[in-house]
C-alpha cells in the first residue's frame, strides 16, 4: 500500500510523533485537530462553540490541500471533555456538517491535549 503525508501551514502543525494527514487507499485520514491557532500555536476560545469552531476550520484547512472539502468527509470521530456540552457542541458542528451527514462517534474523554475541550478527527474520500 502506498501512503502520502499531508501537511499544510494553514493548520496547526502536529505536536507530536504523527502527522496531520495522509492519503492512503483512496482516503485521506485526518489525525484530532484540537482548536489551536495555526499561526500562533495558541488554544483559540474557552467554550465548547469557539473551539469546535476553530478545530472545523482546521479540517477544512487539511482538506483544502487535496481540493476537498467538508462534504468529502465520510467519518469523524469526536473527542469532548463533558457530554453534557454535546448539544452545544452539536450546534456549531451542524453549522459546518450539511446533509448527507457523515458516519460519526461521539466519545466524552478525562482530558485532551492543552487542556481543550473538544478534538475532531476524520477520514475523506478522496475526490
Amino acid at each position: 500500500m502506498n501512503k502520502e503525508i499531508v501537511a499544510t501551514t494553514e493548520a496547526p502543525q502536529a505536536i507530536g510523533p504523527y502527522s496531520q494527514a495522509v492519503k492512503a487507499g483512496g482516503f485521506l485520514f485526518i489525525s484530532g485537530q484540537i482548536p489551536l491557532d495555526p499561526k500562533t500555536g495558541a488554544v483559540v476560545g474557552n467554550t465548547i462553540e469557539l473551539q469546535t469552531e476553530q478545530v472545523m476550520k482546521n479540517l477544512i484547512a487539511i482538506l483544502a490541500t487535496q481540493n476537498l472539502g467538508l462534504e468529502h468527509v465520510v467519518k469523524t470521530t469526536v473527542f469532548i471533555t463533558q457530554m453534557s456540552e454535546f448539544p452545544r457542541f452539536n450546534e456549531v458542528y451542524a453549522t459546518f456538517i450539511k446533509a448527507p451527514y457523515p458516519a460519526r462517534a461521539t466519545v466524552e474523554v478525562s482530558k485532551l491535549p492543552k487542556g481543550v475541550c473538544v478534538e475532531i478527527e476524520a477520514i475523506a474520500v478522496l475526490a
